[in-house]
């Protein structure tokens, strides 16, 4: 664990801001660690991103879960999807304390769009890893 706030290591906006632009439909993407705090943020004010940040955190936390609590589904979350009538919400691990959220219109490809989502997670993981806050728990 560490004090160094995580913005002072690095500015990974320009990854959002590139997944973003390229992929068709998608519209606004939030890295967060998983205290729930945005950590890089493409597409919406401070108050969007915070809110979109702690959803997305809430979801990622019940999906690990049910992964540790069903018998059948055991494992660790690699994604999860919510379709919504306005939009999609697609949420990916990236690492053990973060993890990527995009929305997307309701056009989008699910598919697609989670599968860039996790090549961009894979091939960039290492600068994903955000440190735990002092007294958080991922």
């Amino acid at each position: 664990m560490t004090d160094t706030p995580w913005p002072a290591r690095t500015d990974l906006a320009w990854l959002l801001a590139h997944l973003v632009e390229r992929l068709p439909h998608a519209r606004k993407a939030v890295l967060l660690g998983s205290d729930g705090l945005p950590r890089a943020v493409h597409g919406m004010d401070a108050e969007d991103a915070d809110q979109l940040a702690a959803l997305a955190a809430g979801l990622h936390a019940l999906a690990r879960t049910a992964g540790t609590r069903l018998p059948d589904a055991g494992g660790r979350v690699r994604q999860i999807t919510v379709r919504l009538d306005s939009g999609l919400l697609i949420v990916t691990a990236a690492g053990q304390t973060a993890a990527l959220a995009v929305l997307a219109d309701p056009e989008a490809d699910a598919a697609a769009l989670g599968h860039e989502m996790a090549l961009l997670v894979r091939s960039v993981r290492a600068s994903l890893a955000i440190p735990l806050r002092q007294g958080a728990r991922g």
